[in-house]
């Protein structure tokens, strides 16, 4: 899909697009160039988060469905249990990431310029300059986006993808790729469902169910705390599942260290 709107190449890519290609070579060779250099590029990502026990969470829903209220909501709930690291991706401003340091929390902000999801080469430079000692969650916010940020590995564990009340129920049959690679699915801002009468949850979780997924659908809303609880439960039980799988196979060391903090991190 995105050989045909033409977001491949990203702010994270650009010097790998536009290097001097061989006589012969194709744009269409190109493209898959870079998305195997993505995936390349993902696999050191996640080495890197494995190497700290850190549990690396993808959030992607479309615009407004309330990622960034999520992460405060959570933060808030987790500060005393677990240390928390945000990565966020806007195509511009840092409006996301300020809310999110505002709650005491390292966040770094990736502004994509047109580019309308994050890649590998994004969350690696944002590596390069976040400290992962001592963190136990990553969330990687990513851009607004029911589509293109699917079809790019990050170097992530986990994909959770938000459903909000005031979207269509039927927006896992209409971005069937979105929800058919999500390993746990949101439907958020629940205390909207009341003075809603065109959303039925239960055809949401048809609708999901149908492209024969397993996935978790859990109901919840940031706002009031409701089902909140379930979203934190599966949140421990995935970093405790992580931490098991890399005590039996223990990850290689990364290639080079990431870890050069710069003076705009928080705290």
């Amino acid at each position: 899909m995105c050989d045909t709107c033409g977001c491949n190449v990203t702010p994270g890519n650009a010097h790998l697009a536009h290097a001097p290609q061989p006589e012969g070579v194709t744009a269409v060779s190109v493209l898959r160039g870079l998305l195997s250099e993505n995936d390349l590029q993902a696999r050191h990502n996640r080495t890197h988060f494995d190497a700290h026990g850190v549990l690396a969470v993808n959030l992607m829903s479309s615009p407004g469905a309330g990622k960034t209220r999520l992460l405060e909501a959570t933060i808030d709930a987790l500060r005393d249990e677990l240390r928390i690291a945000v990565i966020e991706g806007d195509l511009e401003t840092e409006n996301d990431a300020e809310r999110v340091r505002a709650k005491g929390v390292a966040a770094l902000q990736i502004t994509t310029g047109t580019a309308c999801h994050l890649d590998a080469h994004m969350v690696h430079d944002a590596l390069h300059r976040l400290p992962l000692d001592g963190v136990d969650l990553v969330f990687i916010e990513n851009v607004g986006n029911l589509v293109c940020p699917a079809s790019f590995d990050l170097g992530q564990h986990r994909n959770v993808v938000l459903l909000s009340a005031t979207e269509g129920d039927d927006k896992p049959a209409k971005y069937p790729v979105m929800f058919r690679g999500a390993d746990l699915a949101l439907l958020t801002k629940s205390d909207l469902l009341p003075v809603l009468d065109d959303f039925e949850p239960a055809r949401a979780e048809a609708a999901l169910r149908a492209l024969a997924s397993r996935a978790p659908l859990l109901t919840i809303s940031a706002r009031t705390g409701d089902g909140l609880e379930g979203w934190l439960a599966w949140l421990r039980g995935e970093l405790r599942a992580e931490r098991e799988r890399l005590a039996t196979h223990p990850p290689a060391s990364p290639s080079h260290p990431h870890a050069r903090p710069r003076a705009r991190m928080l705290p």
